[in-house]
């Protein structure tokens, strides 16, 4: 029987009938009859199928013209879901009359037609096909999956092999259209990986996505990684196909309504399961996008710069030159490769267990990514943190955390490696974990990471922006708990902060924030704050100023993370309100409790027996002295400017398990003199090394004379530590006048082109003068973003300003410096009020961060 003479109206009589009867047994019989899966052998199987009937229904057509029924897109993968439109080109080779053509297209669009399945079709020459694609970057996408179900096989390759051919030809300028495609995509539907009522395809992380990378590849200008992306492609099918059968429509929006349905249908627990399975795959389909969108853009900026450095270099005869790759490096085992962060072919993961941290910490504060192999040697190799964390790794997980907007996709590399769920096992519990209040944008992980970047902009608010950025990303972590997630979110931050590092006191606060992070708002918004009543409960709850700071700046950062809804201004001038109140309330009970204060210290802790050799030593010799060793653990010191602190929060301090120190210790003693902060301080900057804590003091070691004893805790950025008579030649050097510290640090600065890319925003460096803080000094307290040179800027001001500075409490908290400074006049004593006020405002301007002379890298 030939096609003509068979029934196409669906009957079980003709080939349509039994493409249907077939079509639904194979759709509706899976999950029951277990000898067809569901997922890919069904989406083939179905194929399969569909590709036997068209054949039967092109039939067998002579020579001329030669024509070619080819399957384009998802069909032409295989990859048929049960609702799926069927994507098909009859293709000619021009031949034959229009009629003919037309009569070849009638009998295989009508039958389609005829069963009510969605169809997308086109009828074109080669030639046709060929322009078309140049025109259209979507159809051109289309063909790149073409397959071929009947008639001429051959016209079906010629046409593969002539769009594969322009595909790889036009790659360079393809690929930045199809880049721009999918982030117009992602403006449009958003992130698949954070949405409630998920578009499965056109969201950012879903199957277009998957489809771009195929064509990346096909392009053979770069590859995407291969783990898991299969895997997950294949996850958002098989979510998809479920959905078309559940609710009987070709939809990719996985609707509210529908989920619990869609979730059966799979044997998940409950649609909350579902939506963690989606967005797990998406985000390994977004990570994959991400880094081959970026090899995209290396590969090409990298052909278009070979034509200028061959003209550069002499014309055509020219010897070729390949000029050295530029290594930068940026911490230790850590260098800048190519605009990413890659490790340093030193680096030895297995027996540096701080490196991922390292490496994400520098990645983050040079605003670049972290490279995919570097990720993989760190999951791979990386030796195992010990518990609790060393102080150096304490130290570069809040350096992370603090980077502001740039912590998100080094957060998202450390994620798709598994370097996450190393270092916080807790976090498997809230990762990919939907939040079904629709104020909430983001998942629990994700709004965590989120309240972290809100938060880096207010550690200027704050004592301690270590524990700021900390209590920032556990204070949701309970939601992985049944019960109340701030009960069960306290439990698991004391146990982190334990693991992370933080002494018992620390622990205390971290735990008291999380447990009641929700306080502010809720009581601000809900009770009458003109009761004392309210006010004496807050103040209870939060127990010190320190940890009502904590709390301020906490529910602020919350708000902003959870999206636009969840902040105002009515909402934030209520929390100002009680947050007001409460410390008036904590500094009332504080200042009726004097045995309880701690005084504010003028001197350091008391020096050591050979810090005071050193500066017997220097008023001997009237000359500078050192000496460089490792640093010794001390007690935890007070944060500079905390004045207020009650007799539970002392003996917290007491209990703490002293901290281990960071890098080594470096002692100078030399005779008191004008312009020794910037000296000191500018030669350690030269040297590359890192202050991580300092302080100043006089000392009178024979009763005959002040001697100044800077006691400095300091690390070397990268490479080894320089030698003790070297830094103290270069100091010498710089108090005679003989070096100009400034100018070489300037030359340096200014030698260093860094790359044309967007560099993270710090907030602003915050100056203030400390109330109440001595009888003998003023006090001005300097919160600012840590950077080479930055306490030789403060000395400097300083010194500029005819100040003398008595002594200095300087601590650096991952990327931030909280600084004290004791400063005089001239003749001693404090700084009148209005000149202490104006010294603030300079030392402010003159840290503000000068505008970078680099433009900003476009995106892509």
């Amino acid at each position: 029987m030939t096609a003509e003479s068979t029934s196409t109206t669906g009957t079980d009589t003709g080939p349509s009938g039994g493409y249907a009867a077939a079509r639904l047994r194979l759709l509706g019989e899976p999950l029951a009859d277990h000898q067809t899966r569901p997922g890919p052998p069904r989406r083939a199987q179905l194929a399969q199928l569909t590709d036997t009937w068209l054949t039967g229904l092109l039939g067998h057509r002579p020579h001329t013209p030669r024509v070619a029924l080819v399957a384009v897109g998802g069909y032409g993968r295989g990859e048929l879901s049960p609702r799926s439109d069927l994507d098909l080109l009859l293709l000619h080779d021009g031949t034959g009359t229009a009629a003919e053509i037309a009569a070849l297209a009638d009998r295989v669009w009508y039958p389609v037609w005829d069963l009510g399945i969605s169809l997308d079709h086109s009828v074109r020459t080669l030639a046709e096909a060929h322009e078309t694609a140049a025109d259209d970057l979507k159809v051109h996408l289309g063909l790149l999956d073409a397959r071929h179900i009947a008639g001429d096989a051959a016209l079906t390759t010629e046409l593969r092999t002539a769009l594969l051919a322009q595909w790889r030809a036009q790659a360079p300028a393809r690929l930045p259209a199809l880049h721009e495609l999918g982030r117009e995509r992602a403006r449009r539907h958003g992130e698949l990986p954070f949405l409630l009522e998920p578009d499965l395809k056109e969201a950012r992380g879903g199957l277009r996505d998957a489809t771009a990378l195929r064509a990346v590849a096909a392009s053979w200008i770069a590859d995407a990684p291969r783990a898991g992306l299969e895997a997950a492609r294949a996850t958002l099918l098989d979510i998809r196909d479920a959905l078309h059968l559940t609710t009987g429509r070709a939809t990719d929006r996985l609707a509210l309504e529908d989920q619990d349905q869609v979730a059966k249908a799979l044997g998940l627990l409950d649609a909350d399961a579902l939506l963690r399975r989606v967005y797990e795959a998406a985000r390994t389909i977004s990570y994959a996008s991400d880094v081959t969108w970026r090899e995209v853009g290396r590969v090409l900026r990298s052909r278009a710069a070979r034509p200028r450095l061959r003209q550069l270099l002499g014309g055509r005869g020219a010897r070729r030159v390949h000029p050295a790759e530029t290594r930068t490096p940026l911490a230790e085992g850590v260098v800048e490769a190519d605009g990413e962060v890659v490790l340093a072919r030193s680096a030895r993961p297995d027996r540096d267990p701080v490196l991922p941290l390292r490496a994400a910490a520098a990645a983050a504060q040079a605003g670049l990514p972290l490279a995919m192999p570097a990720v993989h040697a760190l999951a791979a190799a990386a030796a195992p943190l010990p518990v609790p964390w060393p102080a150096e790794a304490r130290e570069e997980f809040i350096t992370l955390l603090g980077a502001g907007p740039d912590t998100v996709p080094v957060w998202e590399a450390l994620e798709a490696g598994g370097v996450i769920d190393t270092l916080l096992p807790d976090w498997e519990r809230v990762r990919c974990r939907p939040q079904r209040n629709p104020v909430h944008r983001w998942t629990v992980d994700r709004h965590l990471v989120e309240t972290a970047v809100r938060a880096s902009a207010l550690t200027r608010r704050v004592q301690r922006p270590d524990l700021l950025l900390i209590a920032a990303l556990l204070h949701d972590i309970g939601k992985g708990w049944p019960g109340d997630h701030s009960v069960a979110g306290e439990t698991i931050a004391r146990d982190m902060a334990a693991r992370i590092g933080f002494g018992p006191a620390d622990a205390e606060v971290l735990g008291t924030v999380v447990r009641h992070h929700l306080l502010l708002v809720e009581t601000a918004t809900r009770r009458d704050l003109d009761d004392p009543a309210t006010i004496a409960h807050v103040a209870g709850l939060v127990g010190s100023t320190g940890t009502l700071e904590l709390l301020q700046a906490l529910t602020e950062a919350d708000a902003l993370a959870t999206g636009p809804a969840a902040w105002s201004t009515w909402r934030a001038s209520l929390v100002d309100d009680l947050a007001a109140r409460v410390a008036a309330a904590l500094g009332a009970d504080a200042a009726g409790d004097s045995d309880g204060d701690a005084p504010a210290r003028s001197v350091p802790h008391r020096a050591t027996v050979a810090a005071e050799r050193l500066a017997v030593e220097a008023f001997r010799t009237q000359a500078p002295v050192l000496a460089l060793h490792a640093a010794r653990p001390e007690p935890a010191a007070p944060p500079p400017g905390d004045r207020k602190r009650t007799r539970s929060d002392a003996a917290g301090d007491d209990a703490a398990a002293a901290p281990e120190p960071v890098g080594v210790e470096l002692v100078i003693a030399l005779p008191d003199q004008p312009g020794v902060l910037p000296a000191v301080s500018g030669v350690l900057a030269l040297h590359r090394l890192t202050v991580r804590s300092a302080e100043l003091s006089t000392v009178d070691p024979a009763g005959q004379g002040e001697v100044l004893l800077l006691q400095w805790r300091v690390a070397a950025a990268y490479g080894s530590l320089p030698q003790a008579e070297r830094l103290r030649a270069d100091l010498v050097r710089v108090l005679d006048g003989s070096l100009d510290i400034s100018r070489r640090l300037a030359e340096r600065e200014a030698a260093y082109r860094r790359p044309r890319r967007r560099l993270p925003q710090a907030p602003p460096p915050r100056v203030t003068v400390a109330p109440l803080g001595s009888a003998l000094a003023t006090v001005i307290e300097v919160r600012a973003q840590d950077a080479p040179g930055l306490l030789h800027r403060i000395g400097r001001a300083l010194e500029g300003a005819g100040v003398r500075v008595r002594s200095a409490h300087v601590s650096t908290l991952g990327a931030n410096a909280v600084d004290a400074f004791y400063v005089t006049g001239p003749q001693g004593g404090p700084l009148p009020a209005e000149r202490a006020a104006a010294l603030a405002r300079d030392l402010e301007q003159a840290l503000a961060p000068t505008p970078d002379p680099y433009p900003a890298e476009p995106a892509g």
